[in-house]
């Protein structure tokens, strides 16, 4: 029932409407009909244009989670390609008559909803969607990245652990690491933002007094210093802004990068984005997280 409220609430809302001209994509995987938005950038790069996969959370979709993070003026401004895939939910006829999605979540492994507990091939989906925009679209296959808050941060990770030859960067937002053995094939650098005061994904880890499901989760930090393991980093550096505890890995494997950035006043949001509905959050404005990943991202591609 609570699932089914905050479905109804995010589905009314009326900030979710996204702008006009966004294609949405229909794309059929796994015998089920799936679907992306996709954003040009205006104006059109004169080279292949990199690409950013914008994962939505929990109970979100490609369109609020468009609206919340600005994701498309970054792209007409530094000239990328992205997109905002749909999770998946179960048939929820009231909302599905009113032509919503529902509560749409990602396999990201032990989490969560819907998608983990039928096992929906989310890794396999979005590999479809970025080999169907490079072909299309021209986009830069050395230039892929992936972002996404809560649940689509988590998804994210997954992302980096089974497909990190396509991938070259991942930027999860208020999320951790779900996949029990994260077996990356090639080095992904990984930017992480968290704020402290987040109540569903907690930074310390535990249960979440505002999660939806009540897993007892690792640290954050954990997290972290697998992927500074796993890229064979050898530099840390750690510096801080009034509001903002900034970590740094560098010295890693293929010039790859960890970044680890703590928002002390930030809760369960995405720092600089709009607030969707009035029971989420409120983004702390301590930094703009979609310019803080882009430019994280346009300092890394695949060899």
């Amino acid at each position: 029932m609570k699932r089914l409220i905050l479905s109804l609430l995010l589905s009314l809302c009326p900030l979710l409407a996204h702008a006009a001209g966004d294609p949405s994509v229909s794309i059929e995987f796994g015998s089920l009909d799936r679907s992306y938005l996709i954003h040009m950038p205006n104006p059109l790069p004169s080279g292949a244009p990199p690409l950013v996969v914008v994962l939505h959370g929990g109970g979100g979709s490609a369109e609020s989670t468009a609206k919340m993070t600005g994701f498309d003026a970054e792209a007409d401004m530094h000239g990328f390609i992205v997109v905002y895939p749909n999770g998946t939910d179960k048939v929820r006829p009231l909302l599905n008559a009113m032509g919503k999605p529902g509560f749409l979540t990602w396999n990201a492994g032990s989490c969560c909803g819907y998608a983990q507990e039928n096992n929906i091939d989310d890794v396999g989906f979005i590999r479809a969607v970025v080999t169907q925009v490079i072909k299309d679209n021209a986009a830069d296959p050395k230039r892929v990245y992936a972002t996404g808050i809560s649940n689509g941060g988590m998804m994210a990770y997954r992302l980096a652990c089974e497909a990190s030859d396509v991938f070259a960067a991942i930027a999860p937002v208020s999320a951790v690491q779900e996949v029990a053995s994260c077996k990356p094939t090639q080095p992904v650098s990984v930017f992480h933002i968290h704020g402290a005061k987040d109540e569903n994904v907690p930074l310390a880890g535990g249960v979440g007094k505002k999660a939806h499901e009540k897993e007892d989760r690792k640290p954050v930090q954990d997290t972290i210093d697998f992927w500074v393991k796993q890229d064979g980093c050898s530099v840390s550096t750690h510096s801080q802004e009034p509001d903002v505890l900034m970590s740094n890995y560098g010295g890693c494997e293929a010039g790859t990068e960890v970044s680890f950035f703590v928002i002390q006043d930030g809760g369960h949001a995405w720092p600089g984005g709009q607030r969707i509905a009035l029971f989420l959050d409120e983004p702390s404005r301590a930094l703009n997280a979609t310019s803080e990943i882009w430019r994280f991202f346009s300092t890394h591609s695949k060899p």
